[in-house]
């Protein structure tokens, strides 16, 4: 189990051996022009693995088995003198105890991604941040962390987002269009959101819920199903509450794109019929458009 229970979260940006992620980086050039030179996205796929993955992002140590698995997929849509027009889908997920299985906790797509890169440039990270793409990869790479970390302690994960949340502060005067994705009230401005609902006060009770999600609930379901179950459902309404005081929130739409199947094979035809019944109203209420989604909870 690695040490977060204990740990004091103090972060840097010195390389060591024990990197926090491990992260499967895909590139989709289906949308560019077939007489583009592709091997300029092929080293570019190389620099964003190594920079992911052989980072040390924190001073906690982590054991190889202990890193956070997680996918960076980036669907190239636009690309012209070394500048790339992007759509980026962020994912992570953490083991669930005593099971073969792994849970998903983020699933996050940011539409607007767009950074200027050639052929070999190294990607670096300096005090300020003034290249995009590591500002934007470095912004997940603290988001994935804090996550998992929230996950395994209470509000853990508030330091990484601390981070994070420097890093959207820092890339606020960006000029178009890298200036995409960062800025309060930009149509695509759902990095920006993300970070500031996670540290919203307001939200520290959905964060606190994430935590119960996971180590009271699913961390228990091998040793007390319906306890652990219970514990899932009791803690839901507060999505409810949240979505109703900020309507399709980043923080709150990540969540059920993450946890939706999860929930539905937690409560289908399982619990109690009192349990199904208000976790398919809380979910239909809160994600009315995908409500044939949940529809096998009720049943």
């Amino acid at each position: 189990m690695r040490r977060i229970l204990t740990a004091i979260l103090l972060f840097s940006f010195i390389l060591t051996s024990a990197q926090e992620l491990k992260c499967n980086v895909n590139i989709n050039t289906s949308q560019v022009n077939s007489s583009t030179n592709k091997q300029i996205f092929e080293t570019l796929k190389k620099s964003i693995d190594e920079f992911m993955n052989n980072r040390k992002w924190t001073d906690m140590t982590f054991a190889e088995s202990e890193r956070i698995e997680c996918t960076v997929n980036i669907i190239v849509k636009t690309f012209a003198d070394n500048v790339f027009g992007c759509e980026l889908l962020v994912q992570s997920r953490r083991p669930v105890w005593n099971s073969g299985y792994s849970s998903p906790l983020l699933n996050f797509r940011d539409p607007a991604v767009n950074f200027t890169y050639y052929e070999f440039d190294p990607l670096e990270i300096n005090t300020t941040y003034d290249n995009n793409l590591t500002a934007i990869l470095a912004y997940y790479a603290y988001i994935i962390i804090g996550y998992d970390l929230d996950s395994f302690q209470k509000l853990g994960g508030t330091q990484a987002f601390y981070i994070a949340e420097q890093i959207v502060n820092l890339s606020q005067n960006r000029s178009a269009p890298d200036g995409d994705g960062w800025k309060a009230f930009d149509k695509n401005g759902k990095r920006y959101e993300l970070i500031n609902n996670l540290l919203d006060s307001r939200f520290t009770k959905f964060r606190e819920y994430f935590y119960d999600y996971h180590r009271f609930g699913l961390d228990n379901m091998t040793s007390n199903t319906g306890n652990a179950r219970a514990k899932i459902a009791e803690g839901l309404p507060v999505v409810r509450e949240l979505n109703r005081l900020q309507p399709q929130s980043q923080a709150i739409v990540s969540f059920l794109d993450a946890k939706g199947d999860e929930l539905v094979n937690v409560f289908a035809k399982k619990g109690t019929e009192k349990e199904r019944e208000n976790v398919y109203k809380i979910l239909t209420d809160v994600n009315p458009t995908n409500a044939s989604r949940y529809e096998a909870i009720k049943n």
